[in-house]
């Protein structure tokens, strides 16, 4: 068989092209193909005639780089590994033909098709699992350096000043500009982060864009090594976008955090989007919640909390001018911002209120008051800044609340 290395390579190449259609139609590395199962029909038959531990053999180079072929063409994993059991089911085949042909005794032939099939065996495990490992390093290259250019390009789509060429910007990142958008921004705290971060937020987004419906493949441009932005394209927008996209990442123990922009169309809208979802994150990264988080811009107020809090040290200082008291930071006074919040914005009804927040009229009317009382003036003279820093405190958390001298 060391005879016909070339003749059984060929052999195997053309069962694998038959079996795996994803080799076959990988026509950019066939050659690679060739070569990579020759090199392994050699090296393994060597291994045998020499008497050499498989734990020592080295996966031959052009089988390598067959795999991080595999890997920039975005050929599965699986379709490399089945390769070579397929290769070794088919190089079985062959020897079993060679010991049956051979003039032996019985007993020799039990012994011959023992040792090799076990080095066989042996061989196909500790190839495929460097050939995997070569895969993987590759791919995850790739990614980045992908990701690294895709993100180029949608920065200067974002920032691009006067007219731009919406067709060519188009074409550029592959994504429909004319269509109808929602703009997603995507994380992972730094302190969790575990070195897959980008391949994990691309698969959650393929599987998002499946579950909400999108009408073409979904923009991902990475901005760093554990946050991405993100873009859902519609023709037309269905209704409840951002409810579904809430409720796909709750039902997913692995979602990153993310922050949803308000849907938009066209360039002005791709824009408009990925700012108001960027302002959602900056909420969320001052609240400083340690669990996966969705904030979106289209919650009621959120929008407004983000433009108040350019500074937080600030806007923490200006809360507690205008809440004095009221803006310690303990569950009882929590109660009574909530409550106080959700009173004025019932346009101060005691009964609107309390059917909203399910209490009794008497409850809402006694909060309110203890409310009034710890920020130690009347609301009537600046309604509109305690209900804006009451807004603050709602989106903003302990961040912009002072600590609680008890």
């Amino acid at each position: 068989m060391n005879e016909r290395v070339t003749e059984i390579g060929a052999t195997i190449r053309g069962e694998l092209e038959k079996e795996i259609a994803e080799l076959r139609d990988d026509t950019h590395s066939r050659e690679l193909l060739g070569a990579s199962v020759e090199a392994n029909v050699e090296t393994l038959l060597q291994a045998v005639r020499h008497d050499i531990p498989v734990a020592r053999i080295q996966a031959p180079t052009a089988a390598i780089e067959y795999a991080k072929r595999l890997a920039q063409h975005g050929v599965s994993v699986n379709a490399l590994i089945r390769a070579y059991w397929v290769g070794q089911r088919r190089m079985s085949e062959l020897v079993f033909a060679e010991v049956r042909a051979a003039d032996i005794t019985a007993s020799q032939r039990i012994d011959v098709l023992q040792t090799l099939t076990t080095t066989l065996y042996s061989y196909i495990d500790s190839i495929t699992r460097q050939v995997v490992a070569a895969y993987q390093g590759e791919r995850e290259q790739w990614l980045e350096n992908q990701n690294s250019i895709r993100a180029l390009e949608v920065r200067e789509v974002l920032n691009g000043t006067g007219t731009i060429d919406i067709d060519a910007a188009t074409e550029s990142i592959r994504y429909p500009l004319r269509w109808h958008h929602l703009a997603l921004v995507l994380w992972y705290p730094e302190l969790s982060t575990d070195g897959d971060e980008l391949p994990r937020m691309q698969r959650f987004v393929r599987e998002l864009g499946e579950a909400a419906g999108t009408a073409a493949r979904p923009l991902f441009a990475a901005a760093d090594r554990v946050s991405a932005w993100v873009w859902l394209p519609y023709r037309s927008l269905p209704a409840d976008l951002v409810d579904t996209v809430r409720r796909f990442a709750g039902n997913r123990a692995d979602a990153p955090c993310f922050a949803i922009g308000t849907p938009d169309v066209g360039l002005a809208g791709f824009r408009r989007s990925h700012r108001h979802a960027q302002a959602a994150r900056a909420v969320a990264l001052a609240r400083g919640a340690d669990r996966p988080m969705v904030f979106s811009a289209t919650d009621p107020g959120l929008s407004a909390a983000a433009l108040l809090c350019g500074d937080i040290t600030e806007a923490r200082e200006w809360v507690n001018e205008v809440l004095g008291d009221l803006a310690a930071d303990n569950d009882n006074d929590e109660r009574l911002r909530e409550t106080l919040r959700v009173f004025l914005r019932n346009g101060s009804s005691y009964k609107a209120a309390a059917a909203e927040m399910n209490l009794h009229f008497n409850s809402v009317k006694y909060r309110v008051a203890r409310a009034v009382a710890r920020r130690g003036r009347p609301i009537e003279d600046d309604r509109l800044e305690v209900e804006m820093a009451l807004l603050v405190c709602q989106w903003y958390g302990t961040a912009a609340l002072r600590e609680d001298p008890a």
